[in-house]
């Protein structure tokens, strides 16, 4: 759900309860206002009637078919209040889903729509709506009518002598003649002070009640939380399997290319020398020599790969060594501070290490930065990482960066990245998760 007024109105020298009156948010929420008669009475005809006629007809087999087809007449009002709220109160809201057809056979389609909650969330807003639209057309219709009517005034007030034969507009009087009419300079004063000050509050009126409206279209025409809940879910689990198959991606291809075919030449060595050994054992000694460095090599690599995976030391020291030690590895002096009372979940854990030695790699490679802090502390049911450095700044959330890609991994289970990097310096991330102990 969006609101987009920020961007549609100009700036002005004008003070906002001087401008409000004028401008185009004021009136688009007047016809908003004035429309929700209308539809609201026909919402509350189609709902009252189709639903008393399906209820009516229960005792027969065509009743469900009629109170199904009043259901589906809610959704298709709730379309166009919809769309009605996004053209003209700015707001945008996501479709509740589709109309829900799950089973087979006819019996078993006609449950499904009726046991829908975001059907009949459609035919409480039609219900709803119909009184709510009589106060909101009355309340608009009446203020901005006496309002502007009052304030011109001066404008039109001829038209009583001139055609109704009488001074002025009558306030109040009896059949004499005698009362109270409109006509002195001092009672067209008062007349423009009331008419103006109606017409400065008449702009917060309405946009009181088309906060209402968008309260109403956003809570029973739009997905439910819980709906919304499952979406999110279902993006964060996507991004969950893609992570994984992205890191099983690079795991074979670090071990097909590096450690693998490092101890296939090995074994290929080790051939070599067994059959240099009774030949020349000078010769075969010194290709074990080499076969020996090999070794060495390959399980250096098998070792820089498991820590890719995750540190021995995070699983046997925790948080705190681990960052330590990845601080230690960075080419800019980083200060680290860690002060948890105990340790997250290792899933949580895993996730706050890698996010901090990612951030502390685009340190090294793109800051410029001569120094960098990292601060690690928990808050009620938060885990908070927060990484600054002394750099150029300049870093940014886009798509395609990296930083969008552990924004994505955060977000995947209910965590949070916020940047704050202007050109020049400084830059400042804070990562939130959740502690889940």
């Amino acid at each position: 759900m969006a609101y987009g007024y920020a961007s549609q109105e100009r700036d002005h020298r004008l003070p906002p309860a001087l401008r409000a009156p004028f401008e185009r948010r004021t009136w688009r929420e007047v016809g908003y206002a004035l429309l929700n008669l209308p539809m609201g009475i026909a919402g509350f005809v189609w709902t009252v009637t189709m639903f008393s006629l399906g209820a009516g007809l229960l005792v027969t087999f065509v009743g469900l078919p009629v109170l199904v087809l009043a259901l589906g007449g809610c959704r298709a009002i709730g379309r166009v209040e919809r769309a009605r709220a996004r053209s003209l109160l700015w707001l945008d809201i996501d479709e509740p889903g589709p109309d829900p057809r799950t089973g087979r056979g006819f019996l078993a389609r006609i449950g499904a729509r009726l046991s829908s909650g975001v059907n009949w969330r459609h035919a409480i807003y039609c219900l709803v709506h119909f009184p709510w639209g009589i106060f909101t057309f009355s309340v608009s219709v009446s203020l901005v009518t006496y309002g502007w009517g009052l304030l011109s005034y001066p404008l039109w007030q001829w038209v009583f002598p001139t055609y109704a034969h009488q001074k002025g507009l009558q306030i109040y009087g009896d059949g004499d003649g005698r009362g109270w009419y409109l006509h002195t300079p001092a009672d067209l004063a008062l007349t423009v002070v009331v008419g103006g000050l109606l017409v400065l509050v008449t702009p917060w009126v309405i946009r009181g009640m088309a906060h209402v409206d968008r309260m109403l279209v956003a809570g029973l025409l739009g997905p439910s939380r819980l709906a919304g809940r499952v979406s999110e879910l279902e993006s964060d689990r996507g991004v969950v399997v893609d992570t994984a198959a992205a890191d099983l991606r690079r795991i074979e291809r670090d071990l097909h290319d590096g450690a693998q075919a490092r101890l296939v030449a090995l074994a290929m060595d080790l051939g070599l020398a067994k059959e240099k050994l009774l030949d020349d054992p000078e010769a075969g000694a010194r290709m074990v020599a080499e076969a020996h460095g090999e070794v060495k090599i390959a399980l250096q690599e098998l070792r820089d790969l498991a820590r890719g995976i995750r540190p021995a030391i995070l699983t046997d020291r925790g948080l705190g060594p681990a960052l330590s030690a990845v601080a230690a590895r960075c080419t800019v002096p980083v200060s680290v501070t860690v002060d948890l009372p105990g340790r997250p979940v290792p899933a949580i854990e895993g996730i706050a290490y890698f996010t901090v030695s990612e951030l502390l790699q685009n340190i090294s490679k793109h800051s410029g930065a001569s120094r960098a802090t990292v601060d690690v502390w928990q808050t009620e049911d938060r885990l908070m990482l927060h990484v600054s450095d002394n750099g150029r700044g300049g870093a940014d959330l886009s798509a395609g960066s990296g930083l969008s890609g552990l924004a994505e991994r955060l977000d995947s289970v209910d965590g949070v990245l916020a940047l704050d990097s202007p050109t020049g310096g400084p830059t400042r991330i804070t990562a939130e998760l959740p502690w889940r102990v």
